[in-house]
């Protein structure tokens, strides 16, 4: 697979997930938080494992100890986004999100101990001014929902960063497939011991959960780790910043939500800001390679 191949699935994969704000708004009325995770990632686990059934039933303890990592963080990852969905719309969560693109530069300096480029300094103001824009109330206080979609999308930082190591050292589809097991396990345990479970009631409920487990969570991780092993995580989190706007068009389609002026000009700076740091390490990463091809004609 080549880097453009992996990038290209990277972005329906995003996608997918824009459109995943819209079937977990429709759930999360009706069906309890911690039920809704099980069961999309349950049903996907099932699925990809029948597909899969000959290249994932023999797996190592490598695996199944990095599947754990990424799938408890898949777990925390979408029940603080349930519970943030509760409290804000769907086109909103989409943009507060989409911060984990700037997060994983952030995390990748900390991890390599280097200063951040100017550009980095100046995606991260315009992003924080976006975020206010979005998040702060006319009283000047945080919404509730945006916190916990915050903290989501600093998991999802976290997740993309571990994916881009495991993914070096462990089978691919393996670490896709059995992270939706371990997410659907925490789940489930969590749902028995703090929820009432219940089954999806109605043909909207059932085809969103059917569209979160399928076109959410099987295609979508386990495509990740796969096309992720082809392509650097910053560029990873660059190609998921499509998310919001996928997410704010479904939305505006299906919900015929309206996040006000206010609330587009936040998401439209927050967007600013994500493009603006990402540049940086786009440029870096040509440098690099120009440096690499003059080193092999040398």
């Amino acid at each position: 697979m080549t880097q453009k191949q992996a990038n290209w699935i990277l972005a329906s994969v995003s996608m997918g997930w824009g459109l995943s704000y819209i079937f977990m708004k429709l759930c999360i009325g009706t069906i309890p938080a911690l039920t809704i995770v099980a069961l999309r990632f349950g049903i996907a686990f099932m699925v990809m494992m029948f597909i899969f059934r000959k290249k994932v039933f023999r797996v190592d303890a490598k695996t199944l100890k990095y599947s754990s990592i990424v799938g408890i963080l898949l777990w925390g990852i979408f029940i603080t986004l349930m519970y943030g969905m509760k409290h804000t719309t769907a086109s909103s969560a989409g943009f507060l999100t989409s911060t984990t693109v700037i997060l994983v530069p952030i995390l990748q300096i900390i991890i390599t101990r280097r200063l951040p480029s100017k550009r980095i300094i100046v995606g991260v103001v315009i992003v924080s001014l976006g975020l206010a824009l979005l998040t702060i109330g006319e009283d000047f206080d945080l919404a509730y929902g945006s916190l916990f979609c915050l903290v989501a999308a600093f998991l999802y930082a976290v997740h993309i960063i571990l994916t881009n190591r495991f993914v070096r050292e462990v089978d691919t589809l393996q670490l896709g497939v059995y992270q939706l097991g371990f997410a659907a396990m925490f789940a489930a345990v969590g749902t028995f011991l703090f929820e009432k479970p219940v089954l999806p009631q109605g043909a909207v409920h059932w085809i969103s959960i059917l569209g979160l487990a399928l076109i959410c969570s099987a295609y979508g991780f386990v495509m990740q780790p796969i096309a992720q092993k082809y392509t650097t995580p910053e560029n990873t989190g660059f190609l998921f910043s499509l998310e919001p706007i996928f997410s704010a068009i479904f939305a505006f389609i299906i919900l015929h939500e309206n996040m006000g002026l206010k609330g587009y000009a936040g998401a439209v700076i927050i967007l600013w800001g994500v493009f603006t740091a990402n540049s940086t390490f786009r440029v870096r990463q040509g440098m690099r390679v120009r440096r690499e091809n003059s080193s092999i004609v040398q």
